[in-house]
C-alpha cells in the first residue's frame, strides 16, 4: 500500500486529524488482516460501550437536543445499534469466508476462482445530529466487522455527546482503532479531505455533494446516505384509521427529524377529513402534554425558525393548516413545535420544495393511483416509499412503477432496522448501502483471486507462432460459446 498523500492545502488539516490518521494507517499496515476473533472482540467492545454508558449517552443526547424523548433514544439509537451489532457478531464468520466463483473447466482445467473479503484500511465516518448513535455505530459495525480502523466526525449539534464518546471510547478500543472528533470551525471539509480508504457520509444532499467533491481529490470511494421527500400512499382498499395511526407515529417520532420520515402523504380524494380527524384523536391520546418528556424538541433555533416560516409560507399561499396540538401551548423556549397537517398544498409552497425534517405533514388527494405514480416520478427519487395497501396487484404496481431507496409496506421507517436488508438511497437520495452483509461488503475489497490448475491450456496451446492447430482450437472455442 502506498503512503497516503495529504491534500495540497495540508496546513488546513487539524494536527489531531493528521496524527490520528497516520497512527491508524500505520497500525493497519502492521496488522492488515485481523482474525475473526479480533473483529468479534471489536464488535463486542462497541456493544459494551453502549451498554455500560447507556444513561450517560441518553443524557448527552437530551442535552444536545434541549429535550429528547428518552424512549426514542433507547429504541431508535441504543436498541437499534445493539441489534445490528449482535446480528453482525452472529454472522461475521460466514461473511468472512472466501466465496467460490465458477471457472471454465475446459480452458482452465484444475483452476479455481475465489473472492476474498479484505479490509480497506482507514475509514472516515461523518455523522449527522438527528440519530447520532445509530448513524455512527451502524457504519462502525460494518467497518470494524470488515477489519478496518475508523475516524468518526460528529455534528456540531452533538457537542455533549462527542465529548462523552471521545472520553470513553479509548477505554474500549484504542485510538489507532477508533476515534471520535467534534465538528466546528471548518473542520468538516478538512475531515472529508483526508485520504481515507473509504468515506461514509450521512446528511443533506448539499453537504453530500461537497463531501464527494473533497473525497474525489483523493479518489476516495464514498457512500452517501442523504434524504429527500419520502411519500406515503394510502390505497383505496386500506383502512384510513390504521394508515393515519402509523403515519402519525412516523411523523412525530423524533419530532419528524428523521431522514426516512413520511414527508408527505397521498390519500383517496374525499377521505382527507377522516384522515385528519383520526390524526387529531391519536395525537391527543399519545401526547396529552406536548411539553412533556415524550415529545422531542426541534434541534436548534435555526431549524425551528425554518419550520415555522414554512408553515407561514403555506398559509399565505392558501393552504389549510390543522394544528394537531390545538388547545395546548408548546413551549417555544424548548423549541417544541406543534405537529401540523397541511391541506390544499401546491408545488410552489416551501413545504413541497424541500425535505421538511419536522412534524409537518402535507396531505395530497388523488383520484387514480397513476396520478400518484406520476407525481412521485416527477420528483427526485426519495430515500423511502410507504405504500399502505392490501391488494397484492396494487402493491406490485406501486413498487414496480416508482423508485426509492427502500420500501416499508403498511408501515413506515421500520425497513431501516431490518438488519438483513441493505439500507441506502438512489440518485439524489444517496448512493451505496450498509447494514448487515451489505455493510460488511461496503467496507471490504472483495478481492478476486484466480489460481491456475495443474496445466495451463492458454500457455500450452495458445502461444505464438500461431499454427493451424492453434487456429482450430480457437475456432472450436468460439463455436462452443456461440
Amino acid at each position: 500500500m502506498n503512503a497516503p498523500e495529504f491534500p495540497s492545502n495540508d496546513l488546513s488539516i487539524p494536527a489531531e486529524f493528521h496524527a490520528c490518521f497516520s497512527g491508524q494507517r500505520a497500525a493497519f499496515l502492521k496488522a492488515p488482516d485481523p482474525s475473526h476473533a479480533e473483529r468479534l472482540s471489536d464488535l463486542k467492545a462497541l456493544s459494551r460501550l453502549l451498554k455500560d454508558n447507556q444513561a450517560a449517552i441518553i443524557k448527552a443526547i437530551d442535552t444536545d437536543y434541549g429535550g429528547r424523548s428518552e424512549f426514542e433514544t433507547l429504541f431508535g439509537e441504543i436498541f437499534a445499534s445493539l441489534d445490528g451489532l449482535r446480528d453482525a457478531q452472529k454472522r461475521l464468520a460466514r461473511w468472512m469466508r472466501p466465496r467460490r466463483r465458477s471457472v471454465d473447466p475446459l480452458l482452465y482445467p484444475g483452476a479455481r476462482n475465489r473472492l476474498i473479503p479484505q479490509p480497506l484500511g482507514v475509514v472516515g465516518v461523518i455523522v449527522p445530529w438527528n440519530y447520532p448513535i445509530f448513524l455512527s455505530f451502524g457504519p462502525l459495525t460494518g467497518a470494524l466487522a470488515a477489519g478496518n480502523r475508523a475516524m468518526v466526525k460528529m455534528s456540531e449539534n452533538s457537542q455533549a455527546l462527542v465529548e462523552l464518546l471521545a472520553g470513553i471510547s479509548p477505554k474500549y478500543l484504542p485510538e489507532d482503532k477508533l476515534a471520535f472528533f467534534a465538528d466546528g470551525g471548518g473542520r468538516g471539509p478538512a475531515f472529508s479531505s483526508l485520504p481515507f480508504d473509504y468515506l461514509f457520509f450521512t446528511g443533506s444532499g448539499t453537504t453530500g455533494r461537497a463531501v464527494m467533491a473533497n473525497a474525489a481529490r483523493n479518489l476516495t470511494p464514498v457512500t452517501l446516505e442523504l434524504g429527500g421527500k419520502s411519500p406515503a400512499i394510502v390505497a383505496p382498499d386500506y383502512p384510513i384509521a390504521t394508515a393515519a395511526e402509523r403515519i402519525l407515529w412516523a411523523k412525530t417520532f423524533n419530532a419528524g427529524q428523521t431522514c426516512v420520515a413520511v414527508d408527505y402523504a397521498f390519500v383517496p380524494r374525499g377521505s382527507e377529513d377522516e384522515f385528519v380527524n383520526h390524526c387529531r384523536t391519536m395525537f391527543a391520546k399519545r401526547y396529552p402534554d406536548i411539553n412533556g418528556p415524550d415529545f422531542t424538541s426541534i434541534i436548534d433555533q435555526r431549524s425551528y425558525d425554518r419550520l415555522t416560516a414554512a408553515l407561514d409560507d403555506a398559509r399565505a399561499k392558501g393552504a389549510r393548516l390543522v394544528n394537531l396540538a390545538e388547545g395546548q401551548t408548546p413551549d417555544k423556549s424548548k423549541r417544541r413545535l406543534a405537529p401540523h397537517i397541511v391541506l390544499n398544498v401546491t408545488p410552489e409552497m416551501e413545504l413541497m420544495r424541500r425535505e421538511i425534517f419536522g412534524p409537518i405533514l402535507p396531505v395530497l388527494t388523488y383520484g387514480d393511483l397513476q396520478e400518484v405514480v406520476d407525481a412521485i416520478n416527477a420528483r427526485d427519487r426519495p430515500l423511502a416509499l410507504y405504500p399502505f395497501v392490501r391488494n397484492a396487484a396494487t402493491r406490485r404496481f406501486l413498487i414496480a412503477n416508482t423508485r426509492s431507496g427502500g420500501v416499508s409496506v403498511n408501515d413506515a421507517i421500520l425497513h431501516v432496522v431490518q438488519h438483513d436488508l441493505p439500507f441506502g438511497g438512489v440518485g439524489p437520495s444517496g448512493m451505496g448501502h450498509y447494514h448487515g452483509r451489505e455493510g460488511f461488503e461496503t467496507f471490504c475489497k472483495l478481492r478476486p483471486v484466480f489460481e491456475e490448475g495443474w496445466i495451463s491450456a492458454v500457455q500450452t496451446f495458445m502461444q505464438p507462432p500461431y499454427t493451424r492447430f492453434s487456429r482450430r482450437i480457437i475456432d472450436l472455442m468460439v463455436w462452443m460459446k456461440s
